[in-house]
């Protein structure tokens, strides 16, 4: 359960609003008081989504895009977008991921090694660069990247994804920075073990007690997106399952 009015009256973007962490962010974002755009690949997906949000909260917004081949100019006319409907930007949820599974680096195929790098990094980036002039129009403006454990995903066979984590680690602390004290807020979200489609490619289902259902981390999520997540700009929060 998210906090009633945590993002009353506030314009909050989710990326892979489809996905297990994503949508239930995106359902505990409405039910706070946000208006959701839900941006992800598939729109019957989407439309489920904006269902289960617009129940609990006002009326979702849908920006179907593919992350994996939307160019910097995609994320401009996303940020045009948002500008004209809501004039700003409170708050940007990175859920978006991209993994295939565990592979050894010598026998990872290229296009792989370089789609996990690009849409687990270098989208998250564009997308953050085109929307940074609107969450500085906010007074609450806040980026946040959901992160993975770099205690798992820095051993062998992470590959692409494994690296993209350490480097958004790295740029967190880099953009803020930058920013300084009065620029939007930049904050890492890293969470425990969730049972997600991701994580079943890594681990078996019946044999993997520690994952938890992603709603249980979907209050976290809301609270970084708050003011109540001041207190973690320009650093990462870590957050168990309940």
């Amino acid at each position: 359960m998210s906090v009633p009015g945590a993002l009353q009256d506030r314009a909050v973007l989710v990326t892979g609003a489809t996905g297990g962490l994503g949508a239930a962010a995106a359902v505990a974002c409405a039910e706070a008081g946000a208006t959701v755009v839900l941006l992800g690949r598939r729109v019957a997906a989407l439309n489920r989504v904006y269902d289960a949000a617009r129940a609990v909260g006002p009326e979702p917004a849908l920006y179907p895009l593919d992350l994996e081949g939307a160019s910097p100019d995609d994320y401009d006319q996303l940020a045009q977008v948002l500008e004209r409907e809501f004039g700003r930007l409170d708050g940007l949820l990175h859920c978006a991921a991209e993994f295939k599974g565990l592979t050894p680096l010598a026998h990872t195929d290229p296009a792989d090694f370089a789609r996990a790098l690009h849409v687990d990094l270098t989208a998250r980036w564009w997308l953050t660069q085109a929307c940074l002039p609107l969450l500085a129009k906010s007074d609450l403006g806040a980026a946040v990247f959901v992160l993975d454990d770099p205690a798992r995903t820095s051993g062998a066979f992470w590959g692409g994804y494994g690296l993209a984590q350490a480097a958004q680690a790295a740029l967190i602390g880099m953009l803020q920075a930058e920013l300084g004290e009065a620029g939007p807020r930049i904050s890492g979200l890293r969470l425990g073990p969730m049972r997600t489609g991701l994580r079943a490619r890594a681990y078996q289902a019946n044999a993997d007690t520690e994952a938890r259902p992603p709603g249980e981390y979907a209050a976290a999520c809301v609270e970084l997106l708050s003011a109540a997540g001041m207190a973690w700009r320009g650093r990462v929060r870590e957050v168990a399952a309940a």
